[in-house]
């Protein structure tokens, strides 16, 4: 049940043993409106310092028995120590929910040379994040990495994405092949044309697959860094989807959709923010309740964005811990 996350913040779409943590540390909760926290921990019967439980899916189960819970997630996330931080994510009857789309059933696939370069480029960056060579570029409108290993894979992308387009396009929407749909929406964030690409991206947000969804919000929050960096080019990034996101029973969908989220509204954002106060301010607001500081921070910023603080007052209250002063206007406010 544990997933490994890379500093870098890439998915593999290939699999990746993860080395076991022997206990159970920070337990943080998402997705409770009506259920009462205390219910939930019961059904789990995990506490930290437990060790940690060896099948995700009889927790699951457990959870799912509880009254007006509809589906429950639950991940370990490595690693503080000797512990790893358990994320349980519960949908209750009800709530907000973000669709996803069905599996797709076609034949087609990307060629060896795409899924060769970008199974090296997944290596590569686990080797320099090992090294901590962590820097990463994204004004360009989609990622260039410091470390040169991980980088010059990366300027292949670039070559791919021209040359593929409709391939690529067509294995993100049609192949019935999770991995080759996940690369696909990877490459495609190096198309030179970004505008070309944006729906393409948008689509891919609600595919079934975790991995898919994971690389597409990486590749538009990149190209939603270049239309705020050069306004001239008219690129429209929909913050629609993002928001919608921050209420998935998925871990990565709300922590990824509310870092794409602080991106997208550093300026001139009222329209955005309004969006995310009647769509999911309970999720913010839960999310930047954890004790896990740096799962909480992005929803902290759009918490405080939400409640009409200055950027320096954020980190004001960031800095003092007093993040409750924060969500406590907010939710005044409301």
């Amino acid at each position: 049940m544990l997933s490994r996350k890379f500093t870098i913040g890439y998915v593999a779409a290939v699999s990746i043993a993860a080395a076991q943590v022997p206990y159970t540390g920070d337990i943080e909760f998402y997705g409770l409106h009506k259920v009462p926290v205390e219910k939930v921990r019961k059904a789990l019967g995990v506490k930290t310092g437990d060790p940690l439980p060896p099948s995700k899916g009889d927790l699951e189960e457990r959870l799912e028995q509880i009254s007006d819970v509809v589906l429950a997630r639950v991940e370990a996330v490595c690693c503080s120590g000797a512990s790893a931080v358990l994320f349980v994510g519960i949908e209750e009857k009800g709530a907000p929910h973000f669709a996803l789309r069905s599996a797709p059933q076609g034949p087609m696939l990307l060629p060896d040379s795409i899924i060769g370069a970008y199974r090296d480029f997944l290596r590569a960056v686990e080797s320099a994040a090992r090294r901590g060579s962590v820097n990463e570029d994204l004004t360009h409108g989609h990622s260039l990495l410091a470390d040169p290993d991980a980088r010059a894979l990366q300027e292949q992308f670039l070559s791919f994405a021209a040359a593929n387009l409709p391939l690529l396009r067509d294995v993100l929407r049609n192949s019935s092949d999770d991995e080759h749909r996940a690369i696909a929406a990877a490459v495609l964030g190096y198309a030179p044309d970004k505008n070309a690409v944006v729906n393409d991206l948008e689509y891919a947000m609600q595919d079934p697959d975790e991995r898919v969804r994971v690389n597409a919000v990486r590749a538009l929050t990149a190209v939603a860094v270049l239309a705020r960096k050069q306004p001239d080019l008219q690129i429209r990034v929909a913050p629609t989807w993002f928001v919608e996101m921050l209420n998935s029973i998925y871990l990565s969908d709300r922590t990824r959709a509310a870092t794409a989220l602080v991106s997208l509204t550093d300026k001139n954002a009222a329209d955005t923010l309004d969006q995310i106060r009647n769509r999911a301010l309970t999720s913010v607001v839960e999310m930047a309740r954890w004790k896990s500081l740096e799962h909480a921070l992005p929803a902290f910023i759009l918490a405080g964005r939400m409640a009409g603080l200055s950027e320096k007052e954020i980190h004001q209250y960031w800095s003092q811990g007093n993040r409750s002063a924060v969500l406590d206007k907010l939710l005044r406010g409301r």
